[in-house]
């Protein structure tokens, strides 16, 4: 089997259906493996842009992968790349690079910095990835480039491969390629059982002796791959329970001990001196950013918290090395015949979902404000549903929107790149379009919300959508600039604002076929209260089916309550 085949057939095997990526010229023949091996190749208007759609299909789909060109390919995808690195999402970035007798030689070649330093690109990467591997030696290229694939699943973060041209075409001895089904294996520390079980026996002791217990589910959960330990123990146990930013849509919204989210001091003052006064806090994969924190003011102290990571447990201040996916399943197991009987108090619970009416009514000609507008969003939502929020007042403003029951929401809470969400929904809308194709999943609408300036940071990427004829709602807070910013410093500054661009336009320009019946373009512009509602109750939007683009207007001084507390 050739290389290219073997490395495109081992990610066919963790479950990639579509490659993202630029074509040049030294990856150029690699492509043409890819059909035989069940992929689908995506093509991107730019490899940021790929980057970033491959962070959103791996935070969907378990894995994703990117391919680009040495030197400056790769470094247009870099930013990307890190983010997925800092944010735990698996994508596999493979290079296309010279020949392996080119490089040896030190020649001075296209992409290079022409002093003979091949190596230079791979050293940046070593940075941001988990593993990483050259496959210049044919003896080594199979196991390498499964233990490569390995990492990046069991660490849920980027590696990096690199396939020289001259090693695209050669063959694998098939006595050196692992059979189907070997690939992924546990790579979790064997422990002797008594040790689990004590650790187990301290945990349960500590819960079910608080009275007042909290759970805070935070938001790598799912990159440790314990998301269906930690909803089983949130609903069994009734433990009162609340998320982070970066940890909502982990559980269910709807469950009765489900309280609002933590904005710590900052955000929501009464709330976080109710929860400060709780006798035991137990965190889920913590994400402990300054800005999923609220500005570090929801970590409390050792002597009242348990808390869960990847490959540990720390029990009041003592860590304990274990692996926390079978730790929580034996918990669960011994807690089956208990469930805490503390009531949530009233002003901790989730809000109620508002009517249109109970907003604005229908007619009303009053202007879009952010104090109302994501309430109101919350019953645009159904089951199902992915939602993106771009970092600024998108993200910070859909805090307040309520999830029904199988919503996943996509969110940043550490990179904060602007930008990235544009292309994070293109990728997600494909891996939910290969999840119903491979009879996975059902077909859910992907919605983004997106704020002007971040969207004319990635704009091409609305190319990329049209030409992969991807299923999406982009909502997009047109406030003149960078509202965020302003808060933060320089209210009415120059540098805050953005060129005005007739964002409705986009579809048009980006080759959209606007009367195609097979491909709907619906085109919306909200400037009051009554526009936006009956943009969302139009049949059209509701669907979901095409490229649905709502423009809504609001003041750019306007920002969400929570985000003015934060900066003041």
């Amino acid at each position: 089997m050739e290389v290219a085949r073997y490395l495109f057939a081992r990610l066919h095997d963790l479950g990639v259906r579509s490659l993202f990526g630029t074509p040049g010229d030294y990856n150029l023949v690699a492509l043409d493996f890819l059909e035989d091996a069940g992929l689908r190749w995506v093509g991107n208007s730019n490899e940021l842009n790929a980057g970033y759609a491959a962070d959103g299909y791996g935070r969907i789909k378990g894995i994703a992968a990117l391919i680009t060109v040495f030197g400056v390919g790769e470094l247009s995808a870099i930013n990307a790349i890190a983010g997925a690195y800092a944010e735990r999402s698996p994508v596999v970035h493979i290079v296309g690079t010279p020949s392996t007798s080119f490089q040896s030689s030190g020649l001075c070649l296209h992409h290079s910095l022409g002093n003979g330093d091949f190596r230079v690109f791979a050293n940046m990467y070593t940075q941001i990835t988990v593993a990483h591997t050259n496959l210049s030696d044919i003896t080594t290229v199979a196991s390498e480039i499964d233990r490569v694939l390995k990492a990046c699943v069991h660490e849920s973060r980027p590696v990096y491969i690199e396939l020289p041209t001259d090693m695209v075409s050669q063959t694998i001895p098939t006595s050196e390629a692992m059979s189907n089904g070997t690939l992924i294996q546990s790579n979790g520390t064997l422990h002797a059982h008594w040790f689990e079980d004590s650790v187990v026996d301290i945990i349960r002791e500590k819960i079910t002796s608080a009275q007042r217990p909290f759970i805070i589910v935070d938001g790598l959960v799912r990159a440790y791959d314990i998301e269906g330990e930690v909803n089983a123990i949130v609903r069994s146990s009734n433990i009162p329970t609340s998320t982070t930013p970066a940890g909502k849509s982990m559980i269910s919204e709807q469950a009765p001990n489900v309280c609002r989210l933590y904005k710590g001091t900052a955000g929501d003052p009464e709330y976080s001196a109710y929860i400060k006064t709780r006798d035991l806090l137990i965190y889920f994969a913590p994400l402990w950013s300054d800005c999923n924190t609220f500005g570090f003011s929801t970590i409390h102290k050792d002597s009242t918290t348990i808390v869960f990571h990847q490959d540990a447990v720390t029990i009041r201040g003592k860590e304990f090395r274990i692996q926390v996916k079978s730790l929580l399943q034996k918990l669960l197991e011994s807690m089956s015949d208990w469930k805490c009987q503390v009531q949530v108090s009233a002003q901790c619970l989730m809000p109620d979902v508002p009517t249109p009416d109970v907003v604005q009514g229908p007619e009303s000609q009053e202007p879009i404000k952010q104090s109302a507008f994501w309430r109101l969003c919350s019953q645009v939502l159904t089951s199902g549903d992915v939602v993106l929020t771009e970092c600024g007042t998108s993200s910070i403003g859909a805090y307040d929107l309520v999830l029904p029951e199988d919503v996943r929401m996509v969110t940043s809470a550490l990179w904060l790149s602007i930008g990235f969400m544009l292309g994070a929904a293109q990728g997600s809308a494909l891996a939910i379009r290969d999840l119903v194709d491979e009879g996975i999943g059902a077909a859910g609408r992907t919605i983004l919300f997106t704020g002007d300036g971040s969207l004319q940071m990635s704009v091409q990427a609305i190319s990329d959508i049209i030409r992969n004829r991807l299923d999406m709602i982009i909502i997009i807070i047109n406030n003149d600039g960078y509202t965020i910013e302003r808060h933060i410093h320089g209210m009415y500054a120059q540098y805050n604002d953005v060129q005005p661009w007739r964002y409705l336009e986009a579809p048009n320009f980006f080759g959209a076929n606007l009367d195609d019946p097979t491909y709907p373009i619906t085109l919306r512009k909200g400037t009051t209260w009554g526009d936006i509602i009956q943009a969302f109750e139009d049949p059209a939007v509701r669907s979901g089916k095409g490229l649905i683009m709502i423009e809504v207007v609001m003041a750019k001084e306007d920002a969400p309550e929570t985000l003015k507390n934060l900066f003041k």
